[in-house]
């Protein structure tokens, strides 16, 4: 008679499997015993999520793969942008240039819809695969200068012009920028585009840097907490303690404080 797996034997074959088409599935489930139930259903679940996370990226390829096929594009330049909204802190954008292949980045989407963890993970495979990528920092007196929008706009264009690829096609969350190459403007782009995917995760993790750099400077305001957004935290830090050097000074909460950190005086009468 021959020997029944054992649990431990079961659990090291199921998590080998790929597909669901898979037979050893529905050997596993003639084995009666509940142990080996409970992991056939855990590895099941597992599975299911691998071929969900396989079919989102394929879809997340669609707009690159129509670009390659019909109109003829070598490389395609994925652009997003992450930290419009704060308060305190510049804006960062990024451009990236996939290869065609992308099975590594299976899991890449919108860097707010992943989590940290797996965002700095994913930005570390980004950087070891893509063909080419650049990250811009606007730091806050520019952004005062010429408006956010402006900011962000201008931000996106170095990120293109300083890749050490050129691209011919340009993809952008929800913006244009004023590049002679062709260019889409796509809505919610970073959930549509593994390319802006991809940019908006190495915008974000190297934004989270920044600010985490700045909390440790201003410890009394949380910048590692909130990264510089308006939370009642950060409102009552200005309150408190006043506007910085790293305050956006047009941005009408800061604005409206009259009073400025001592670390940072001398900084605003000269």
């Amino acid at each position: 008679m021959k020997e029944r797996k054992s649990t431990a034997d079961w659990a090291q074959t199921l998590a080998q499997a790929t597909s669901l088409d898979d037979p050893i599935w529905q050997m596993a489930l003639n084995d009666p015993r509940k142990s080996v139930q409970t992991l056939v259903g855990r590895y099941q679940r597992q599975c299911l999520a691998q071929e969900e996370a396989r079919q989102q990226h394929e879809q997340r390829l669609t707009i690159e793969r129509d670009l390659f096929q019909n109109k003829g594009a070598q490389y395609i330049a994925g652009v997003d942008e992450v930290g419009r909204g704060p308060l305190a802190g510049p804006v960062v954008t990024a451009a990236v240039i996939l290869p065609r292949d992308c099975s590594e980045l299976v899991g890449v989407n919108d860097s707010k819809s992943i989590t940290a963890k797996k965002r700095a993970e994913f930005d570390r495979l980004i950087r070891q695969y893509a063909l080419a990528f650049h990250i811009s920092v606007v730091q806050n007196p520019l952004i005062d200068e010429v408006n956010i929008y402006q900011a962000t706009r201008l931000g996106m264009l170095d990120s293109v012009q300083k890749l050490s690829i050129q691209p011919d096609y340009i993809l952008l969350d929800a913006m244009t920028i004023d590049s002679p190459l062709p260019q889409m403007s796509l809505i919610k782009g970073d959930q549509r585009s593994l390319s802006i995917a991809a940019a908006s995760i190495l915008a974000k993790e190297y934004r989270d840097q920044i600010m985490k750099e700045y909390g440790r400077i201003f410890p009394e305001y949380g910048f590692e907490q909130h990264m510089g957004y308006g939370t009642k935290q950060h409102l009552l830090a200005l309150k408190t303690y006043g506007k910085t050097m790293i305050h956006r000074q047009s941005f009408a909460p800061v604005a409206q404080t009259q009073k400025l950190n001592p670390q940072v005086l001398d900084h605003f009468l000269k």
